[in-house]
């Protein structure tokens, strides 16, 4: 097949004398050896064959030495025993720089900005560069510069965060007529220089009132807004009483530690936390703890009721009364309330807020949390209000346990006294369902309701609302009858599988006997007394006269008269 016109066939230089023109092959022509396609180049404004060795393998090119010439109109011509083609390019040799890459850079740097330096090959050109920055964020930043020297070009990068790496590449182009840029420099990664720590630490405490004083446990971490601006970093805790302005005391920690416990008198006491770095402290964060007013229980705050709150599927929804009082609020918390120390937590929230989601990754269900909401004014905090909640809420760990029973032929009191409600419970203990059941035959008293079991089986239900009513009397039972029974806790999470009866038997109904006595036994001895009073006074008032025929006075066969 004939050859196909080259495509793509542009020619560019990089330092206005060398040109090199590039195109692309075409479609295989099928033929090789000596009849494959032969490609030449000819420049017609100086009439000459361009001597050149044309190179292909992803693309054909040429490179050659143009001399002083600026306008140029090259012609590529590729042809075969069965055709030829051809392609032209005309074009001013000024309009056509690509430069060489940048090269052998290097830096000088403060805390905050870096002036990058890199050389370049494209003496006598005016280039535009381009300098990319990646960020320790990963985002990308394009800055733009013209200035260049005679065998080097620099360009200054502000508003850097102190002693963080920066990731720097460079290219360029002509800045009077843009052909295209030259390829990026090799990558080069610098570190500003380290300063003092910005920003203020987020510090907080829990305060337990002992004899003759106070233990004061601090807590720091580094705010969202915190920079340690350098390689290490260490804390000094610093305090004094606010009164008589004392000598303060301090103690340092390195940067594994994140909190202490100091202890002082009942006076108003002044704590700070600073950062500090090779360069210098952060400003300080301060802490007012208040003079002990000897009242243990409003230091502690005991005295406020814990509000139950609800969890979402997020975490768990606190609120509170905002007071104008305060510019900011304070919700504390521990992740693990089972264990010492239970890992206390806290967040800060502005003056408009009155509620927080609450999340945690040490959040399980099951596990009650209570949070504390405290207002701040002038660095001292002040105990608002007590919640308590779920991140979910599991049925009861444990059924209660009957300690009593009293029992009658009709009725059955159970009590379980000990049952506990409070936060070793999975759940808020709502209240209680007893099941009852004769044990030959479904139940159906009056008053409770059906309770339909896997089996089918049928039991009687009552519900009692009150999680400290812990007595409960089961009416209308009959007498002599055996019966089964448990009670069961129900919390937000539902209970646990109706199992582990106890059994009882209700004694045989007294009263009856006595009514069999009164209706049965009593009619018949008085029937037996009257029938004998009744024969008694018969044979009394009223004897039996004889017979005159069987009297033997009277008889006269004794006598006999003669004729």
């Amino acid at each position: 097949e004939p050859p196909d016109t080259p495509k793509d066939f542009s020619c560019q230089t990089q330092d206005v004398r060398i040109v090199t023109c590039t195109w692309s092959q075409g479609g295989d022509t099928y033929l090789h050896g000596r009849r494959s396609p032969k490609y030449t180049l000819s420049e017609e404004f100086s009439q000459k064959l361009v001597l050149c060795t044309v190179s292909c393998s992803e693309q054909c090119s040429c490179s050659w030495d143009i001399g002083q010439q600026r306008i140029c109109n090259v012609t590529v011509t590729v042809e075969n025993p069965l055709g030829k083609k051809t392609a032209t390019d005309v074009f001013d040799v000024t309009h056509r720089i690509y430069p060489a890459a940048p090269f052998q850079l290097w830096e000088e740097c403060t805390d905050r900005e870096i002036t990058l330096y890199w050389k370049h090959r494209n003496r006598g050109i005016e280039l535009f560069c381009q300098t990319e920055v990646l960020q320790p964020d990963g985002k990308v930043e394009l800055h733009n510069s013209s200035e260049t020297h005679l065998h080097y070009a620099s360009i200054s990068l502000a508003g850097l965060q102190p002693y963080t790496e920066y990731t720097a590449r460079v290219r360029c182009g002509a800045a009077r007529h843009f052909w295209r840029w030259s390829e990026w420099s090799e990558a080069r990664t610098i570190r500003t220089k380290e300063a003092a720590p910005s920003g203020k630490l987020d510090i907080w405490r829990e305060i337990t009132p002992v004899l003759q004083g106070r233990n004061v446990t601090l807590f720091w971490k580094q705010a969202p807004s915190f920079r340690a601006n350098g390689r290490s970093i260490s804390y000094e805790v610093n305090w004094e009483k606010v009164e008589d302005g004392s000598n303060p005391e301090s103690i340092s920690f390195s940067s594994v530690y994140n909190s202490t416990r100091i202890s002082i008198d009942n006076h108003s006491y002044r704590i700070s936390v600073m950062a500090k770095n090779n360069v210098n402290y952060s400003l300080p964060s301060v802490l007012i703890i208040p003079r002990a007013t000897g009242n243990n229980r409003k230091l502690s705050g005991s005295e406020l009721k814990e509000q139950q709150v609800n969890a979402t599927d997020d975490g768990i929804l606190i609120s509170w009364k905002p007071r104008d009082i305060y510019d900011s609020y304070i919700v504390d918390w521990c992740n693990f309330p089972m264990l010492q120390p239970c890992d206390l937590q806290w967040k800060r929230f502005g003056p408009s807020t009155s509620s927080a989601l609450i999340n945690s990754a040490g959040f399980v269900p099951g596990v009650r949390y209570n949070f504390r909401i405290y207002g701040s004014v002038a660095d001292s905090a002040c105990l608002l209000e007590r919640k308590t909640g779920y991140l979910k809420e599991l049925p009861p760990l444990l059924d209660p346990i009957v300690e009593k029973l009293e029992l009658s032929f009709n009725a059955v009191t159970l009590s379980w006294d000990s049952y506990p409600t409070n936060e070793s419970q999975s759940g808020f203990v709502r209240g209680y369902h007893v099941y009852v059941s004769p044990v030959q035959e479904d139940c159906s008293l009056k008053g409770s309701k059906k309770q339909v079991l896997p089996d089918g089986s049928v039991l009687c239900k009552y519900t009692i609302e009150n999680p400290e009513e812990k007595r409960y009397t089961v009416k209308h039972l009959m007498s002599n009858t055996k019966y089964k029974l448990v009670v069961k806790a129900y919390t937000g999470g539902g209970e646990t599988p109706i199992a582990n009866f106890i059994y009882i038997d209700t004694p045989f109904n007294s009263n009856m006997l006595y009514l069999l006595v009164l209706l049965v036994i009593v009619p018949s001895l008085a029937a037996a007394i009257c029938l004998w009073k009744m024969k008694w006074v018969k044979e009394c008032c009223c004897p039996v006269i004889p017979t005159p025929n069987k009297s033997k006075v009277l008889s006269f066969q004794e006598f006999k008269v003669g004729s």
